[in-house]
């Protein structure tokens, strides 16, 4: 059995979908499982188990470029896929599995896509109301139900890397406290760059070293907290690789994060984590860990899923008193 994923292009997206690659372990003992992902996600591949390649579609996020995905679907029809899994569910997502003549094409309804997906699902979203269900039982025949308890994603760091980094940026070896303060999809479910320095200024006093982590679009709000934060601060944005990002959190002793791809990095590598909520929700998109705390105010306003704070005052976040966060980091997980 040979089994092409097509991967989403939001990173905790991808994190998530190792939950669909242990199914389809379990399901097909001896599967063969390769991964087409754009090059935003590609480079996690490496660190999912199970998965035996990772091909790259050389698109960026929301590109049509059908030229290029016309040429990576000839390419990999040599690899005689039994079954391609579709997990976007944008049009476009689903050609390169259809120009490769895969003849088990499986995925939502999604938009316009009757003509590309012959094993097509029509999502009640009652019944999978979180994103890895959504993932997983497509891993499965037509009306099949999973199997609780939910497998759950894991990354493997590379420990070498690890102390390689450590060295290179001077990191402490004691218990340094990782904050993840971007979030890709908008400005509203990121808790305000005055809290996070709050926050570091506070475990800094207790002799803690805080470590900034994020790409080169978190970079600003990055700079912005470290301004705040006459010293113990490590600003690590947009100065390592994805992957170096994922074996830099594997040393942290703890992590706070907003709802991002960073919190599913660390939830997946099992580190101490207090995942912070404004706009989004945890019944959708948790982080998958004992590990993890998750704070949220429940305000009626939230969550609104809208990248913008539609009534222009973020009170889900800025209501999110740092206090209450230095008081999660101490307490111990239940």
């Amino acid at each position: 059995m040979r089994i092409l994923i097509v991967a989403p292009a939001w990173l905790g997206d991808m994190v998530m979908s190792h939950a669909l690659v242990q199914v389809l372990l379990v399901r097909h003992p001896g599967v063969v499982i390769d991964l087409l992902a754009p090059p935003a996600t590609a480079p996690l591949g490496e660190r999912l188990s199970g998965v035996r390649a990772v091909h790259l579609l050389n698109a960026g996020h929301g590109d049509l470029a059908l030229g290029q995905r016309w040429r990576t679907g000839r390419n990999l029809a040599e690899e005689e896929y039994d079954q391609a899994i579709v997990l976007p569910n944008s049009f476009k997502s689903a050609l390169v599995p259809l120009w490769a003549g895969i003849r088990k094409r499986t995925g939502w309804t999604g938009e316009s896509r009757f003509g590309l997906l012959n094993d097509r699902r029509t999502l009640e979203t009652d019944n999978y109301p979180l994103m890895i269900e959504r993932f997983m039982v497509l891993g499965l025949d037509d009306g099949l139900l999973l199997d609780k308890p939910y497998p759950r994603p894991q990354l493997k760091a590379d420990d070498a890397n690890a102390q390689r980094l450590r060295g290179e940026f001077s990191l402490s070896r004691n218990a340094a406290v990782a904050l993840c303060p971007g979030a890709e999809f908008g400005p509203a479910k990121r808790w305000p760059a005055e809290h996070y320095a709050t926050l570091a200024r506070a475990l800094v006093a207790e002799g803690r070293e805080i470590w900034l982590l994020g790409s080169m679009a978190d970079r600003l709000v990055c700079t912005e907290i470290e301004s705040l934060v006459p010293e113990g601060l490590i600003n690590l944005a947009g100065r390592t690789s994805l992957l170096d990002a994922v074996d830099v959190l594997s040393l942290a002793g703890q992590v706070v994060s907003n709802d991002s791809g960073l919190m599913h990095v660390a939830a997946a590598l099992e580190r101490p984590l207090v995942a912070l909520y404004g706009s989004t929700s945890p019944d959708f998109t948790p982080p998958l860990s004992d590990t993890a705390q998750i704070l949220r105010l429940d305000l009626d306003c939230s969550p609104c899923f809208q990248r913008q704070c539609p009534l222009g005052h973020l009170d889900c976040l800025k209501q999110l008193s740092p206090d209450r966060v230095l008081a999660a980091l101490t307490a111990p997980v239940h």
